[in-house]
């Protein structure tokens, strides 16, 4: 009976649980930590259930494992927590775009993005065959004026031989990372936070590493052009994502601005 006597701020409450939790997932969705989310879940779940069937020491048992397990979450998540906070403080929150696209929970299928990213993949791919290093970041959500700062700033419609030119080999502005944002490139030379992670080969410099880091820290997309074997990276969430072909490649990369 009571579960028929719901009132209006249950079913609210029941909601903004669901919507957290269905953010979270896609915060961590992809990345080591996924794993560790699932679980917990499991365990909070089953500790409800012994607590409706009135199991006293299990309940009891979980209770303490979860009280406690609050602190080694704050150390586990501590990349996911630091992204999902840039993401609620930044200033870009809801500029262009409705609260609820902002978080990719409605999301129109038939919108077409702003960014020209055949004139980007078109540019990497030539700067591949002429073994030419760049690193280009695509924003998203989170706002990256933390390391447009660290760079020179610049508003320039994106296309291919203005890329090309940018990471031209003599060029002045080759060095450091490419910010494009809303299909212009808003800064040049910026410096990216390296990441600290100690599993990645020895054959990924350091332009892969600080592609790692931003996007460990933002939810920012990153392409690397190796400078050593001519190779593209595809970089989100601090994950390398794998792609067959250039055709292959671009449509990644839409569907994750859309």
């Amino acid at each position: 009976m009571d579960l028929i006597n719901l009132r209006f701020l249950d079913v609210l409450d029941i909601v903004l649980v669901a919507f957290l939790l269905y953010y979270v997932y896609k915060l961590v969705k992809g990345t080591a930590a996924i794993n560790i989310f699932i679980g917990i879940v499991i365990i909070y779940l089953v500790w409800k259930l012994t607590q409706f069937l009135d199991m006293e020491m299990l309940s009891s048992v979980l209770g303490e494992f979860i009280g406690v397990g609050m602190f080694a979450l704050i150390v586990v998540f501590q990349q996911e927590i630091r992204k999902f906070l840039l993401m609620i403080g930044s200033t870009n929150f809801g500029r262009r775009r409705k609260f609820l696209k902002q978080l990719k929970f409605v999301r129109d299928s038939s919108e077409e993005i702003d960014t020209d990213v055949a004139s980007i993949i078109k540019a990497c791919n030539n700067m591949g065959a002429s073994y030419t290093g760049a690193l280009i970041i695509l924003k998203r959500n989170t706002s990256l004026d933390f390391v447009k700062s660290s760079g020179d700033a610049m508003d320039i419609q994106v296309n291919t031989p203005i890329i090309e030119s940018i990471f031209y080999k003599n060029s002045t502005l080759h060095d450091g990372a490419m910010i494009i944002e809303d299909n212009k490139i808003v800064a040049t030379r910026v410096i990216l936070p390296v990441t600290n992670e100690r599993d990645i080969p020895l054959r990924f410099g350091l332009r892969h590493r600080a592609a790692i880091g931003v996007s460990e820290k933002t939810d920012a997309l990153a392409l690397v052009v190796s400078e050593e074997t001519g190779r593209i990276s595809y970089i989100k969430n601090g994950n390398f994502v794998a792609f067959k072909d250039m055709s292959e490649l671009s449509k990644k990369i839409k569907q994750d601005l859309s």
